[in-house]
């Protein structure tokens, strides 16, 4: 099993990084006119939201999720005081952008407000996005895994939506690692109850989607960050790309918008599903924190 955790968080970071490059470009003709079929890690265009960072990078979803990795190895477990202080402290001087989750949740730290009362009320999938490094720690204890899932997701994005959908994420991906297939998993997952009637409507409409065209379906779900669209597109590729990790993280970045985030999610569980050999060596060795994500696995590995 941990080696497929280590893939599972590896392609989850892949996933991010390959988007960098087109992330939140919404019309997909753009993309196909201004940088082609995304099949390697590129750097943003100068006119992105992320303009500034390089090939190889991650967006600010991946840059939360490495911060989540290093708590993790430093504290030896899940410290929601220690992922705090080092979320707030990654946007101090920020080379990157600061969406509005994090601009409002950053207020709410500096007025002392209590943990768990920082949160935004963003519904967006990435605060429920970026917890493959909780599900490699806990891959063990389904019960402390759900505990800790819900106190990172609320520490940014305290709304009941993210918070049901980062469940159901870390229930999938928990059942993947242990051996069942992806689709299984999501309607286990779904069966078990989705504590949003909204989510669990749009989750059932995510299952129903595989096999399709994946740009008719994400612009369909809609390609915008609020999981009630992006949590059913990264269901979709899932289950239409089951066997084939790298055409469906290429698939989801060509279908634009919140690449990003349905990317951390599809990576995360395609990568427990499929193991290492699923992830191309070009984008495992080409992100900029590849050395550094790998001995914090390792060191995370040793404490667990």
């Amino acid at each position: 099993m941990t080696t497929q955790a280590t893939a599972m968080v590896l392609a989850s970071f892949a996933a991010d990084s390959l988007a960098l490059g087109a992330h939140w470009i919404y019309d997909t003709a753009e993309i196909d006119r201004r940088i082609g079929r995304v099949e390697r890690l590129l750097a943003p265009l100068p006119d992105s939201y992320h303009a500034g960072k390089g090939a190889g990078e991650f967006t600010h979803y991946g840059d939360q999720a490495l911060v989540l990795l290093e708590s993790l190895a430093r504290s030896g477990t899940f410290s929601l005081v220690d992922f705090a202080a080092a979320w707030q402290e990654l946007f101090v001087g920020y080379r990157g952008y600061v969406d509005k989750a994090t601009a409002t949740t950053l207020e709410n730290l500096g007025r002392g407000l209590p943990l768990d009362q920082c949160g935004s009320r963003s519904s967006d999938l990435g605060g429920a996005a970026r917890i493959a490094p909780l599900v490699y720690w806990y891959r063990n204890d389904r019960d402390a895994l759900l505990a800790a899932v819900r106190q990172q997701t609320a520490l940014t994005h305290n709304n009941p939506a993210t918070l049901a959908g980062a469940e159901f994420i870390a229930k999938t991906a928990w059942a993947v690692l242990h051996g069942a297939d992806p689709a299984e998993a999501m309607e286990g997952a779904l069966e078990e109850g989705v504590d949003d009637i909204d989510l669990d409507i749009r989750i059932r409409g995510g299952l129903d989607s595989g096999g399709k065209d994946t740009r008719t379906v994400i612009n369909k779900f809609g390609q915008m960050c609020g999981i009630a669209a992006a949590l059913p597109g990264a269901i979709h590729l899932v289950l239409t790309y089951a066997d084939d990790l790298r055409t469906g993280l290429i698939e989801n970045v060509m279908a634009g918008g919140d690449s990003a985030a349905r990317g951390l999610v599809a990576g995360m569980i395609l990568g427990a599903h499929l193991g290492r050999q699923a992830i191309p060596d070009e984008w495992a060795a080409g992100m900029v924190h590849a050395n550094r994500i790998g001995e914090l696995l390792a060191t995370t590995e040793q404490a667990a």
